[in-house]
């Protein structure tokens, strides 16, 4: 039995300037962290005693005789991809819930590669599972995703990702003092707002408008906030310059598309502002998930009371990446 556990990612800004249809032309540029927040995914070999070939736990329950009569996406190309057709079940697990902006997907992928390639005494980098599954996410399953999710949850940290038009990435760690990750944690909010959406439905208007060149603008002035927000969380400035870029990056966001956003969230959002949030933003695509908030501690009380219709999600900055937590296989 193998056990992984991958962590779940904040993108800051950028976001959006990550996918293929942007880079490939532009290059682009994305600021994120891998938090305290996890998938946990266990592969497990069956008892010969059973009368299926694999089984898949999630929301659902999966037991089937064949690799294709697997409807999870993503269990089932990562066993094919790492050649496992029978003989194993596959469990798994997240501390958040999914389709809320987190990269959960991504997390999970990358949590079942690392463990297929342990079970199996393979050896790969965080950036080649990175790679793996970027290549299963985009090329096999065909899911509107990005390419920072994968590189955060493989690598941990908080990164600076530079996308290159030949398709390298280059993912580096950013040099941040323990006590000034320390200050920007207590100044962000986490709170979530119950709506749950694909990624696929609310980017399917903003990739068709960025291949036609209509986001372009958008995203290039998406792409120079993360430049600015290094600058500001390397040096000894006041943070608070931090919360407003996130707030000039949300505004250009909700021009990528009519489903960024909604009335419900933009009244949410309005309202903490108010309340004296400096800025922030919907994390993911868009349209529901996770709302997250940059927020002076002497103003945190107040923004929580205007917004005590959504629970919050505490969360610390993880320095690790997917890591295998139990191994007690024999190689495949």
């Amino acid at each position: 039995m193998v056990i992984t556990q991958t962590p779940l990612r904040i993108s800051f800004l950028g976001g959006g300037t990550d996918y293929p249809e942007y880079f490939r032309q532009h290059g682009g540029a994305t600021l994120a962290s891998a938090i305290n927040k996890y998938s946990t995914v266990t592969v497990h070999p069956l008892t010969q005693f059973v009368e299926y070939t694999l089984r898949v736990h999630y929301s659902q329950l999966e037991s089937v005789d064949a690799l294709d009569r697997i409807e999870h996406s993503g269990a089932r190309e990562c066993l094919r991809f790492c050649g496992v057709e029978s003989g194993f079940e596959v469990y798994y697990a997240a501390d958040l819930p999914a389709r809320t902006g987190l990269g959960s997907s991504s997390s999970a992928v990358v949590g079942l590669l690392h463990a297929l390639h342990t079970m199996k005494g393979e050896g790969l980098s965080a950036a080649e599972l990175a790679e793996e599954a970027i290549h299963i996410e985009r090329d096999v399953i065909q899911d509107r995703v990005g390419s920072q999710d994968q590189y955060i949850c493989a690598l941990g940290g908080f990164r600076h990702l530079q996308f290159s038009p030949d398709g390298s990435v280059r993912a580096t760690a950013l040099d941040i003092s323990s006590a000034r990750l320390a200050s920007l944690e207590e100044r962000l909010l986490l709170l979530y707002t119950g709506r749950q959406r694909t990624a696929h439905e609310v980017l399917e208007e903003q990739i068709e408008r960025t291949k036609t060149g209509q986001n372009n603008e958008i995203l290039s002035g998406m792409k120079d906030l993360v430049g600015q927000g290094i600058e500001i969380l390397t040096g000894t400035d006041d943070l608070s310059e931090f919360g407003q870029l996130l707030h000039e990056g949300w505004e250009l966001k909700r021009q990528l598309s009519s489903k960024v956003s909604t009335e419900w969230i933009d009244h949410h959002y309005l309202e903490a502002r108010r309340a004296g949030a400096v800025g922030g933003k919907i994390l993911g695509a868009g349209s529901g998930g996770f709302l997250l908030l940059f927020v002076e501690p002497h103003d945190r009380a107040r923004v929580k009371q205007a917004l005590a219709d959504l629970p919050e999600a505490p969360f610390s900055f993880e320095q690790k990446g997917t890591r295998v937590i139990l191994n007690n296989s024999r190689p495949a």
